[in-house]
């Protein structure tokens, strides 16, 4: 990929290490119905997942006489108050990563499934939004991941053919999205168990600084 000019992120759990933030504030709502999801439940069953789906497999998991409407608002609202008022901690060589790519001159990109104003209380928090040059937001498409509504959005927007990008997600939902879309997936995930879960990606690594040396070492640069 010698004409590379822009790289594709995804946020929650490639970016920042929201997983278990998410966890943390579905158990907070789930609280008041008696049930408590554990983490590795979680990230096998629930990560990477669509809010509104994961509240219907919730309510139908385990037996929640509850709106699933009403949930989601909940949801929504009680994410966005702790946005606000607690940091999410970036992933491991995350801002070594995007400060090497802004300074190799490519354009860096946000194509996330979180809602915009989720993504701009992070930003305003960690100050990260000042790499991007698009942030494409489930605010901003029809359809989301794996979808490949966002990716393909977040290229015309761009001025810039698929085959000039790469994409980095940690889910099967985000890689499924960019591999529909006709872009290079670059998967990172720490969590060894779901790895054969994500071998569609065309690469797959255990952090980003290792999919950076994978970077050097193809002579990208």
């Amino acid at each position: 990929m010698k004409n590379l000019k822009a790289v594709l992120f995804d946020l929650d759990g490639t970016l920042i290490d929201s997983e278990y933030f998410h966890f943390e504030c579905w158990n907070e709502i789930l609280a008041d119905y008696g049930v408590q999801l554990d983490y590795p439940d979680w990230l096998k069953n629930y990560a990477g997942i669509q809010l509104p789906q994961n509240a219907k497999n919730l309510l139908s998991t385990y037996a929640i006489n509850a709106s699933l409407k009403d949930v989601v608002k909940r949801r929504e609202a009680l994410t966005l108050e702790r946005l606000k008022t607690k940091d999410v901690e970036l992933m491991p060589y995350a801002l070594e990563l995007l400060e090497f790519l802004q300074e190799r001159g490519l354009l860096l990109a946000i194509v996330t499934s979180s809602p915009r104003e989720d993504v701009t209380a992070i930003f305003e928090r960690n100050g990260l939004g000042k790499y991007f040059t698009l942030m494409l937001t489930r605010t901003d498409v029809i359809q989301n991941k794996p979808d490949p509504e966002g990716y393909l959005k977040c290229c015309a927007m761009l001025g810039l053919k698929q085959e000039e990008c790469i994409v980095y997600e940690d889910t099967i939902n985000g890689i499924k999205a960019a591999k529909a879309a006709g872009i290079r997936c670059i998967a990172v995930q720490s969590n060894l168990e779901v790895h054969p879960s994500l071998s569609i990606a065309d690469e797959l690594f255990l952090d980003l600084k290792a999919a950076k040396t994978a970077l050097l070492e193809a002579g990208l640069f």
